[in-house]
């Protein structure tokens, strides 16, 4: 499955943006999609992850309550929307897939085989 995310950009403190990720491929809705980010000079980190077919989800504690994920099987796309961001948001963001992955996995980076390209989010104070 190839990934395309969207929707990154300028914002201010507590404003809100939705990130998206579209992907190729008519198996789409059994894949396990995450959002990672990258901020400059540190490593990447999970963020959230949606589970396929029974849609559970799982959130960084840096981001809970803040951040939601959700997915449209009918349009191959997972959105990311971020409420109340914080300049500590800033980095790119980057989403993944996987067609098989457990629970106590899902928030490692190296179980993701499919990645998109990342898209950057700005927050500024």
């Amino acid at each position: 499955v190839q990934l395309q995310a969207s929707g990154g950009g300028l914002a201010q403190a507590g404003d809100s943006l939705r990130l998206s990720c579209v992907a190729s491929g008519r198996t789409f809705r059994s894949y396990s999609v995450a959002w990672f980010r990258q901020a400059p000079g540190r490593e990447r980190e999970f963020v959230a992850a949606i589970k396929g077919n029974g849609g559970s989800t799982f959130y960084a504690d840096s981001v809970k309550g803040r951040f939601t994920i959700s997915r449209d099987n009918a349009k191959n796309t997972v959105y990311l929307r971020m409420d109340s961001l914080k300049p500590e948001d800033t980095a790119v963001y980057y989403c993944a897939a996987s067609s098989s992955i457990i629970n106590s996995s899902i928030r490692r980076s190296d179980m993701y085989s499919n990645w998109g390209q990342g898209t950057q989010v700005t927050v500024s104070s």
